[in-house]
């Protein structure tokens, strides 16, 4: 069926006169901040106490804007007759965001989780130089990452909350096993006097208990 000359101006036109009778919203913006969805993508924030500079976050990153230099430090052994081990020392982590598009690869291959991503986008510079973030910077974008949602009613308990729980019942019952007082003693039931034995010191009966007279002797 041929369409009708004219249908779709029509339906073009019935559009434009719903949208007319509807009262516009307009986001006042920056006097009124927008209400973000909980996984924007705005920053990169980092936790550095958990990065150990496995460096798979800079190997992974398809813009190559991560930068990171560290050393090795040797720990001491922890006990007498042990090795001593080497670790990496961070000294520089930083984050051109003049280069990020914002894939989130680097959080994704993370196995620390040390980079954590945060709904802040006000960080606009004058100068493309200032983009690149330090660690320092970093760090305080981690005070605006926002709470992790809550798991669904019905999801599976993650598999170390159930390792650790039982973990620490298992320790606490040890616990309580070693602390446990003796059972008191039954009313009523009878007691065996302790009956001293002959040879037994300071006893009538013994030959050699002060003041017992002796045969043939006196006290």
């Amino acid at each position: 069926m041929a369409p009708i000359p004219g249908s779709g101006l029509a339906k073009g036109l019935a559009v434009t006169l719903r949208t007319m009778t509807r009262k516009s919203h307009t986001a006042q913006y920056p006097d009124v901040q927008p209400e973000l969805p909980p996984r924007s993508r705005g920053v990169i924030g980092l936790f550095e106490e958990n990065c150990t500079v496995c460096m798979l976050c800079a190997r992974e990153c398809p813009d190559w804007c991560i930068y990171i230099d560290s050393h090795k430090e040797t720990v001491p052994a922890a006990a007498p007759g042990g090795r001593e081990r080497s670790r990496n020392v961070l000294d520089r982590f930083a984050i051109d965001f003049s280069l990020c598009m914002y894939c989130g690869i680097c959080i994704e291959v993370c196995p620390f989780d040390a980079l954590f991503w945060s709904p802040e986008f006000e960080y606009a510079e004058t100068d493309i130089r200032d983009l690149t973030h330090e660690r320092d910077k970093l760090r305080e974008w981690m005070w605006t990452v926002p709470e992790p949602p809550a798991l669904d009613a019905g999801a599976e308990e993650p598999k170390e909350l159930v390792a650790a729980r039982k973990a620490a019942e298992k320790l606490a019952a040890q616990q309580a096993a070693t602390t446990q007082p003796a059972p008191p003693a039954t009313p009523g039931a009878p007691t065996t006097p302790t009956t001293p034995g002959p040879d037994a010191p300071g006893t009538p009966d013994a030959p050699g208990a002060p003041g017992t007279p002796r045969e043939g002797g006196t006290a």
